[in-house]
């Protein structure tokens, strides 16, 4: 055996002093975000109403994926923004001498928008939770509302109570109100971005029963005639909040829904949207014990802690899982499809090229949303499936481009040779052909499987806890987006940089070979 070559060494020691110091400087600036973090935000001395007033407008943030009768677009009136919110919005802007101006954003993301500035309040269906209540500044409620069960109406066993949810899978949007109820009471929670998709997984039996507000349960749930209302367990509110270090703009903006409540104007906005009921009557005598039992005394900050750390180590190896599996799928379909669009018949070579076009020309996001819930009457597949084959399938397709690529990189003359000696096509190509193409295609092929693992944070819209859905889970109970967000890549890093030195030392070997 000879000796290393004291140059090879040298450059694994650079490659390895390299590493090393990637690490310690990401730890360090882990750290550093850390400590940054953990200090308070100083107040701002109450300057939020001066600069609503000298913009003169109020800017509100929501979400219009949040639908009827929240906000939305009006499709028989060019588009228009309508809805509850949309009125009640406008009326607070209107007592405060100012226009309101919507603003779109994300509602997992409302929270950390408002602390950057993006807008001046949250203002769509944003519920009262302990977890929120310290880190934004809450108003006198505008809704009272129930949490509602649903079950398939074929299921008789379902009962509102805390005994039977426990070890249940009960679906419900990601934290929110009912999130957190099913989390005190032990459920299997599965979250969801959307507020249709938890009655359609509850319709095909992927889930036990459905927990969401009843605003929510009367149009999405209701409905469906294969789904019961259980019963309702717990009343909330939905507030508006400013920023915690505003209480100026926040006092001013409860002012103003205030005078909205005491002239009727409330009532009129919900009734014309219908959901006005009895229970929002205890809004007309809102008094300040009321607005102290409901943002309660007791603060529930968590610590990033060891629970968070397994719960995040659990994410992590579903990435990691769901990643190494779709390209196991990616990799074989990939190399079919690139054969067959350059030695196929012709028919089933334009059918490969089809799918590839198709595949690369359409989001990934649309091609799961498909997958999952579009064909949930044709194809019945678990979350976990239907993410490991739809990322699979899409990224099928770059991969036949890859090989594609990588096969005709070897030359002419080495398939001719072959067909010379006597070989048929489909053996050149195994013998001769697809080793080469499939060295110089190596580098491609790794690239994309640690874009798939970073990819894999979409399967969280088909209910897949993975690593990012668990940093966002662990942001809203922590109250920071800032140690769990260096956790989530620290642990991105983890499982990608080892897999590329992989490759470099697999493509050493073979180019040696």
């Amino acid at each position: 055996m000879y000796p290393a070559c004291p140059k090879a060494l040298a450059s694994r020691a650079v490659r390895r002093g390299q590493a090393l110091a990637v690490l310690v400087a990401l730890a360090a600036l882990f750290v550093a975000l850390g400590a940054c973090g953990s200090r308070p935000t100083p107040p701002s001395g109450g300057a939020g109403l001066a600069r609503v007033r000298a913009a003169h407008k109020l800017r509100w943030g929501a979400d219009i994926q949040g639908g009827e009768p929240y906000v939305w677009e009006d499709s028989e009136h060019g588009g228009r923004r309508v809805g509850f919110e949309v009125d009640l919005a406008n009326a607070i802007a209107r007592e405060l001498g100012v226009e309101a101006e919507f603003v779109q954003n994300d509602w997992s993301a409302l929270v950390p928008s408002l602390e950057r500035g993006t807008f001046d309040v949250i203002l769509n269906g944003f519920e009262v939770t302990p977890s929120r209540v310290g880190r934004v500044r809450f108003t006198r409620p505008y809704y009272c509302f129930a949490a509602r069960l649903m079950a398939r109406r074929s299921d008789s066993a379902v009962q509102p109570t805390v005994g039977w949810m426990r070890g249940r899978r009960v679906g419900t949007l990601a934290n929110s109100f009912s999130f957190e109820y099913l989390r005190a009471a032990q459920a299997e929670i599965v979250p969801y971005e959307g507020v249709e998709e938890p009655y359609i997984d509850l319709a095909q039996g992927r889930s036990d029963a459905v927990l969401l507000d009843d605003i929510i349960a009367a149009r999405y749930g209701e409905p469906r005639q294969d789904l019961r209302v259980v019963g309702d367990v717990a009343d909330g509110y939905y507030a508006v909040a400013a920023r915690n270090e505003e209480p100026d703009l926040q006092a001013a903006v409860d002012g103003a829904l205030a005078r909205v409540i005491a002239s009727g104007e409330l009532e009129r906005i919900l009734s014309r949207a219908g959901i006005m009921n009895e229970r929002q009557r205890r809004l007309m005598t809102w008094s300040e014990s009321d607005q102290r039992r409901m943002l309660g005394t007791q603060d529930t900050r968590q610590r990033l802690n060891g629970t968070h750390v397994m719960l995040f180590l659990r994410g992590a190896r579903t990435t990691l899982w769901v990643s190494t599996l779709a390209m196991c799928l990616a990799i074989p379909l990939g190399l079919l499809l690139a054969v067959i669009r350059l030695y196929g018949p012709k028919p089933l070579a334009k059918l490969a090229g089809l799918y590839i076009e198709v595949y690369r020309g359409t989001p990934v996001l649309l091609q799961l949303y498909v997958l999952y819930y579009g064909l949930a009457d044709v194809v019945k597949l678990n979350a976990p499936a239907a993410a490991i084959l739809g990322l699979g399938m899409n990224y099928a397709a770059y991969e036949a481009e890859v090989y594609r690529a990588g096969i005709q990189a070897v030359p002419k003359g080495q398939t001719e040779a072959a067909l010379s000696l006597g070989m048929s096509l489909p053996l050149a190509l195994r013998r001769v052909v697809l080793p080469q193409a499939f060295r110089l295609a190596l580098p491609s092929v790794t690239n994309d499987f640690i874009a798939l693992l970073k990819d894999s944070s979409l399967v969280s819209v088909i209910t897949v806890v993975e690593l990012t859905k668990q940093m966002t889970i662990t942001a809203v109970d922590v109250r920071s987006w800032v140690l769990p967000g260096a956790m989530c890549a620290a642990l991105y890093f983890a499982m990608s940089y080892p897999l590329s030195i992989v490759a470099r030392r697999l493509e050493e070997k073979m180019a040696r070979a």
